[in-house]
């Protein structure tokens, strides 16, 4: 077998972030009173989000800080009085409540049986928790790595040397970083020097200088690769 190792990011690649994410925005507006609150700021929201976790992997700001940040921002600019705090907070609960499996994840994950699987993931620690533990894979994982408990992110060499520690592994030719971001997962893992794996079922073009070892669409296509390492770029 190629890979004995396989290391899972979460969001997008095991779990459906996107209705996840959805469904709890349109849940904690309802709470705050604000019924058309997801499909009049969403899109506004995910613009602000998505620069904030930019600058969370470039170590620009905490994850404590983006928690709150991302609803004053986003409350600012539409200039509505709300607590972001306590919005931030009400959502957490709202997210680690959602579990939405992308296709193949289970199938996936009984057929590596054979392997040692861990999850490493940004993003915080009652949430992941929480949505890997309702989900049908809450047995699959020797161990979930998460940035908030450890201390350490991706892309960040820390967080893969924790990993290694914890799995009691050393030979990284062996270890697999499976995920759906190249800033994040593939860039991670390269700059560990492992093998990575880019989950891209959109087809999204690659306009930046990360290179994945390999690129798959469907998550089945990861069996072929662990066992033979055929590379399909």
């Amino acid at each position: 077998m190629r890979y004995q190792v396989i290391l899972f990011d979460v969001d997008d690649t095991l779990l459906d972030f996107k209705t996840t994410e959805e469904n709890a925005l349109q849940k904690t507006f309802s709470q705050f009173r604000l019924a058309t609150g997801s499909s009049d700021y969403g899109v506004t929201y995910k613009e602000i989000s998505k620069g904030l976790w930019e600058d969370l992997e470039k170590g620009r700001i905490t994850l404590a800080e983006l928690g709150v940040e991302r609803f004053r921002r986003l409350f600012k600019a539409v200039q509505l009085d709300v607590d972001a705090e306590a919005f931030g907070s009400a959502y957490l609960e709202s997210l680690g409540k959602e579990v939405h499996l992308v296709p193949g994840a289970v199938e996936l994950c009984n057929s590596l049986e054979d392997c040692r699987l861990a999850i490493i993931t940004n993003g915080f620690a009652s949430v992941q928790t929480a949505r890997i533990a309702a989900s049908p894979l809450c047995n699959s994982f020797e161990y979930l790595i998460i940035s908030e408990e450890v201390g350490y992110k991706k892309p960040d060499r820390e967080i893969f040397e924790y990993a290694f520690s914890k799995l009691q592994w050393t030979e990284k030719a062996n270890v697999l970083m499976v995920g759906d971001s190249l800033t994040s997962d593939i860039q991670g893992g390269a700059l560990y020097g492992i093998d990575t794996c880019w989950f891209n079922p959109l087809g999204k073009e690659n306009q930046t200088s990360i290179q994945p070892t390999y690129e798959i669409r469907e998550l089945s296509e990861l069996q072929e690769i662990v066992r033979k390492g055929n590379v399909n770029l």
